[in-house]
């Protein structure tokens, strides 16, 4: 079976670390991605399974990250 696959868009970065470690621990494939422009591009290019967004991002709040992503897919966020 194919391991599932989590984006976690979190742009401080001692929590993104924690988060990606137990993921990782757990099983998962992760990508991190530290804005909100990075986390849009990642979801749309890498098409993961599972996407943790944090809303107060720079270069593109989560809400809007959010928005332009459902334009394109519903994987649950």
């Amino acid at each position: 079976m194919d391991k599932k696959k989590i984006l976690v868009v979190e742009d401080e970065k001692a929590i993104s670390d924690i988060l990606v470690f137990n993921l990782q621990r757990e099983g998962y494939d992760t990508l991190a991605a530290y804005d909100g422009a990075e986390g849009l591009r990642c979801a749309l290019e890498e098409a993961p399974d599972l996407i943790l967004l944090d809303v107060m991002l720079p270069k593109l709040d989560g809400i809007s990250v959010c928005q332009r992503i459902r334009e394109h897919s519903n994987v649950p966020i």
